[in-house]
């Protein structure tokens, strides 16, 4: 694809809508714009972008008129919401008829349904990946010493589960220990999961992050920063897992270097 006149990124937490702005400007973007969203966008990415508009979670009108007000045709969602805040949702009426025509509310359904609302005012949603294909993954040990026989066999199996819960849209991350599966993602995301698992495993637990078997690469796509590796530090984990080359790798090196020091492998698959 051409690069557009024109990128809007829906920001939402963390460093990735950042990244996303600096490596759309390096690809020769002119014009980038932000929908940021208060109490989650990190302020700091006014820095990177022409033009940013703060409201909160759940105004789609707003978020709809601002980007035809923009003349925006594209568009990449970029950084987690909170899943509590899709609870604490004070949604507008547009919003309001979107989720009361959804059966299941999940990321995914949510997502496609705003999805189909842009494309409605023209806005092509891109690949979550667009501009940052060089942070995806290769296959291969990242990181860290190599798996022993038993972290491998704990990766097979947390693989096979975490494919399955994803395929049934309840999370995409998996904590095994020595054949035990000690805790599957939901709602309340990947660094709860791995506290969770972190705590009944003491230490030296496997995680699995995967791809959803059919994943829709414009949201949702698994994402590993450094806050990942920090709260896995702290977890004691031994073993990261993630999908090769539907993986991001946030600032890469500074991921590698906490892993390093933190003695976790960090392995792409």
């Amino acid at each position: 694809m051409q690069n557009p006149e024109i990128l809007g990124i829906i920001a939402g937490n963390g460093v990735y809508p950042r990244q996303l702005a600096d490596a759309a400007r390096k690809a020769g973007l002119r014009k980038i714009i932000a929908a940021a969203f208060s109490d989650e966008t990190d302020p700091a990415l006014t820095q990177h972008v022409d033009l940013i508009e703060w409201m909160r979670v759940g105004q789609l009108s707003r978020l709809l008129r601002f980007f035809r007000e923009q003349k925006i045709h594209h568009a990449v969602m970029a950084g987690q919401i909170a899943p509590r805040k899709l609870f604490d949702l004070r949604p507008d009426w547009k919003a309001l008829l979107i989720l009361a025509k959804l059966k299941q509310r999940n990321a995914e359904s949510i997502f496609t349904a705003i999805a189909d609302e842009l494309a409605k005012v023209d806005v092509d949603l891109l690949p979550a990946t667009s501009f940052l294909e060089h942070c995806l993954a290769q296959a291969g040990l990242v990181v860290g010493p190599k798996l022993s026989p038993r972290e491998e066999e704990d990766v097979d199996l947390g693989w096979k589960i975490a494919k399955e819960i994803s395929r049934l849209d309840i999370g995409q991350t998996v904590l095994v220990k020595n054949g035990t599966v000690l805790a599957v993602e939901a709602f309340e995301g990947t660094n709860e999961a791995i506290k969770r698992g972190g705590t009944l495993a003491r230490k030296g637990a496997v995680m699995i992050k995967v791809a959803k078997p059919n994943q829709d690469m414009r949201f949702d796509v698994p994402v590993i920063g450094v806050e990942t590796i920090k709260v896995a530090a702290e977890a004691k984990l031994r073993v990261i897992a993630v999908e090769a080359g539907k993986t991001l790798l946030l600032e890469r090196s500074a991921i590698v270097d906490l892993a390093r020091r933190a003695k976790i492998s960090v392995v792409a698959r």
